[in-house]
């Protein structure tokens, strides 16, 4: 659900802001301005008969193959194809041109194809070298999804390889058949050919044009999962890259995991553009931190090996407007800034003006002259010399960390887990060292009140925040704080907001979620209805956009496995669903809610249960290990599934006010809950 608050002005900047970035071109394309766009092309009726017909016979062979002992990925690498079809079927908008409602019928029958080695129990593609598509099932959604890898003749099986993880620009053609269709057979001359270090490459479909944002984050690690599962991957020498709307992805991930990575490779890429903008409620402006400021993040640099670039002449949208004046610099603007912010954090560059290296992080920056949006052959090559130079090396557990968040979701790096923090939404910050072999921890903190240490097994004093603690080795060890005094401890006691557990709402949909649709009497009908208008309407955006329908079950159907595997999502009132009804009880498990068939009290505040419907996330009372949502999905506007950044509307709660007919009702009052998932005063 989405709330609809921010002032229009704001509304109508963002909305001239969001407008796509230009697709990546070929190195030297030119690119036309104002050329008129032909209309989306719509499949003829025929069209569409004779593709249902072709991916009804492929399903057919896929439901007598489940019967078999197939390995999951082998079956899924089948799966996938069925997949393209039947989205194009029900988004035959999607096709965009008739090349792609001809590529649609050449990419069923290649799966007919793989379909039928399969029922001789052939798999050939499994072992072939050079690029092909391959598929996994999602632990997110239970979706099958594509992605593209490129094998080298030198790979070895008894040799761990390393892996390139490419995110890719934008691309508004990009259905999953369009993706399978166009990989095999790459544009050689587009700016992600890399130099062969013996690498095998992983090319993440990412749930279509979103940045690599919620679904499309995860989809990097699944997939990279998905390759380890079948190849021996080098953990240590794992190397994100990405360009474009892959570049504002790769960004956005490096800067959140900079211990998972060896080095990242980061070509343009959109900056944040609301960050700085006024008039956001304070439960949406805290959560800008986190998925609308990369500059904020900056500091993670200090142990990420990491190369930003862009041409000099890239004129393409990269975030607010320049101030009059101001060239644009488009989209060279985000790595400019990243390291002018790395100067006010206490770190200079040096070197050529075009190329400048930043002492005391491995960190490089570099502008290809004469260049758009794209990178030049000097530019590239010495890209591919920083990435073999740290991809030789893989990474190495430093002895001095620093490391920023804003939140206990992106809570590592390296050695070093944030599990607690005094208030989310504002900066938190380590500094950490160690000396004499592991024996001795230095160690300051800004904003935390749990912080896990690993690699342990020689430790003997930690001196933190002034404060001397005498240790026993042990694998990892964890430090609590309270009354500004840290101890040794066990972890959270009570409840807290610590890593995954810490929302906001669209924070349940990063794990593995569970939609709960009601089947008994709902107390208020129009509130009832509004929950199902939002249940739909999130079931229909996210296949749309996210390329996947949501696991969905009755209330009546859901198990104690299921509560203990996901992040259940209730939708009705407790009249509706038995699990609302169960949590809101007087005598079961309970949520920070009251929920009459007269009256929502939610903290001092009370709203007419007959107009009103509650939305939340919360530790599940029956499994805190997880979440449980109230009536929501992603919180996300529609328009922003396929933008460079995808802002949640609302925080931890709010009350909607019922409108008949409206899927995105008004809110009447939304917030954040405390670090102890209490409604502040």
């Amino acid at each position: 659900m989405t709330a609809r608050i921010t002032p229009i002005g704001i509304l109508l900047l963002a909305a001239i802001v969001l407008l796509p970035a230009p697709a990546q071109q070929p190195k030297g394309a030119a690119q036309k301005k104002g050329a008129p766009q032909p209309p989306a092309i719509q499949p003829k009726p025929e069209e569409l008969s004779r593709l249902k017909a072709k991916v009804e016979q492929l399903d057919a062979i896929l439901f007598s193959l489940r019967t078999r002992r197939i390995a999951e990925d082998v079956y899924a690498d089948v799966e996938v194809y069925a997949k393209a079809g039947h989205w194009l079927l029900e988004f035959p908008q999607t096709f965009f041109t008739q090349e792609g409602i001809d590529q649609a019928f050449t990419v069923v029958d290649q799966g007919m194809e793989r379909a039928r080695q399969l029922e001789k129990g052939q798999s050939p593609w499994v072992d072939q070298k050079g690029r092909r598509i391959l598929a996994y099932h999602s632990p997110l959604d239970g979706s099958v999804q594509p992605y593209g890898l490129t094998v080298p003749d030198s790979y070895d099986p008894a040799r761990p390889a390393r892996l390139y993880v490419w995110l890719h620009g934008r691309d508004a053609r990009l259905s999953e058949a369009n993706f399978i269709y166009r990989f095999p057979a790459p544009n050689k001359s587009i700016t992600y050919q890399t130099a062969d270090t013996g690498q095998i490459t992983l090319d993440c479909y990412g749930r279509w044009n979103n940045a690599n944002h919620w679904a499309g984050e995860v989809d990097v690690f699944e997939a990279i999962d998905a390759v380890k599962r079948r190849y021996k991957i080098d953990p240590n020498k794992i190397i994100l890259r990405g360009f474009s709307l892959g570049g504002a992805g790769a960004w956005h991930i490096a800067l959140h995991h900079p211990g998972f990575f060896a080095a990242a490779d980061i070509g343009a890429g959109t900056y944040p553009r609301r960050s700085t903008m006024p008039g956001f409620p304070p439960y949406q402006a805290a959560t800008l931190r986190i998925w609308e400021n990369i500059l904020d993040w900056s500091l993670n640099t200090f142990n990420l090996p990491l190369a930003a670039h862009d041409g000099e002449s890239d004129s393409g949208a990269s975030g607010l407007p320049p101030e009059p004046g101001v060239p644009n610099r488009g989209q060279l603007e985000s790595s400019l800034r990243v390291r002018a912010q790395l100067e006010k954090e206490g770190f200079p560059s040096e070197g050529e003006p075009n190329f400048l290296r930043v002492p005391g992080t491995p960190a490089i920056f570099l502008i290809s002259e004469n260049t758009g949006h794209s990178v030049s052959p000097l530019v590239r090559q010495r890209v591919d010399a920083f990435l073999k130079k740290y991809g030789d090396q893989g990474i190495v557990s430093p002895d001095h960390i620093r490391f920023l968040t804003f939140t206990t979701r992106y809570n590592r790096s390296h050695w070093i887990s944030v599990d607690g923090l005094e208030q989310h939404y504002q900066r938190g910050e380590v500094d950490a060292r160690r000396s004499n072999d592991g024996a001795h921890y230095q160690i300051t903190t800004r904003n935390l009140t749990g912080l896990t240490l690993r690699e342990t097994s020689r430790a003997a004093t930690i001196q933190i925040d002034g404060q001397s603690l005498q240790v026993k080795p042990a694998p990892q060890i964890h430090l609590e704080r309270s009354a500004e005094k840290w101890k040794v401890g066990r972890g959270p006691a009570g409840l807290r907001k610590t890593h995954a557990l810490q929302g906001p709402i669209d924070d349940a949909f990063l794990g593995p979620y569970l939609l709960v649709r009601p089947t008994g009497t709902p107390w208020n009908e129009a509130a009832h209805q509004q929950a199902l208008r939002i249940l739909a309407r999130f079931d229909r955006v996210y296949a749309r956009w996210y390329r996947a329908h949501p696991r969905i079950k009755d209330d009546k159907d859901v198990t104690r496995e299921d509560l203990a595997r996901y992040n259940v999502v209730l939708f009705g009132d407790p009249g509706s669903n038995r699990w609302i009804a169960r949590l809101t009880g007087k005598t079961s498990p309970r949520l920070p809610l009251g929920w009459t068939k007269e009256t929502i009290t939610l903290g001092s505040q009370s709203f007419p249960a007959a107009s009103h419907l509650p939305t939340m996330i919360y530790p599940n009372p029956l499994n805190p290990s997880l979440y449980v949502v109230l009536n929501s999905g992603l919180t996300i506007d529609e328009r922003e599934y396929q933008s460079d950044y995808s802002m949640p509307k609302l925080g931890d709660f709010a009350i909607l006010q019922v409108q008949d007919g409206v899927e995105v009702p008004e809110v009447a009052r939304a917030g954040l809950f405390d670090e102890a998932w209490k409604i502040p005063r």
